[in-house]
């Protein structure tokens, strides 16, 4: 497994995959502030047909607040990303990326400590996919 992000493959639909994985992060305490269709914003801002590709921002309140309090620069490295991208029909790649490599970047333990937590708790929902 990379040290960047975490990884998975799934079956099903985008749509389909993509509401699986909206679930498998609550129940983990994270929620989507946003959606980017990349596949779209290719075609739309330069003509180009892409596979589709889905990034969802996810955030936990608690973990987000906690990092904030410990350093407001923390800001610039938030929503975590989930990606959703389509392989071959019907197969979907789940990529996370992994908190801990991102804050990894601003060189605090504590923050560090926060985002092993959020790491755990993502990879428990990718696992949760496979299911």
């Amino acid at each position: 497994m990379s040290t960047l992000n975490m990884k998975q493959t799934v079956l099903g639909s985008l749509p389909e995959v993509i509401d699986r994985v909206t679930a498998a992060i609550q129940k983990e305490g994270f929620g989507v502030l946003t959606r980017i269709d990349l596949h779209q914003k290719f075609k739309e801002k330069l003509g180009q047909d892409v596979a589709p590709v889905v990034i969802l921002g996810a955030c936990n309140p608690q973990l987000a607040l906690a990092a904030y309090q410990a350093n407001p620069d923390v800001t610039a490295l938030l929503p975590c990303n989930v990606v959703v991208r389509e392989l071959a029909p019907g197969q979907m790649s789940v990529e996370i990326a992994k908190p801990s490599s991102m804050m990894a970047m601003l060189g605090e333990d504590g923050l560090a400590q926060l985002a092993q937590q959020a790491d755990a708790r993502l990879a428990a929902a990718l696992a949760s996919l496979a299911t």
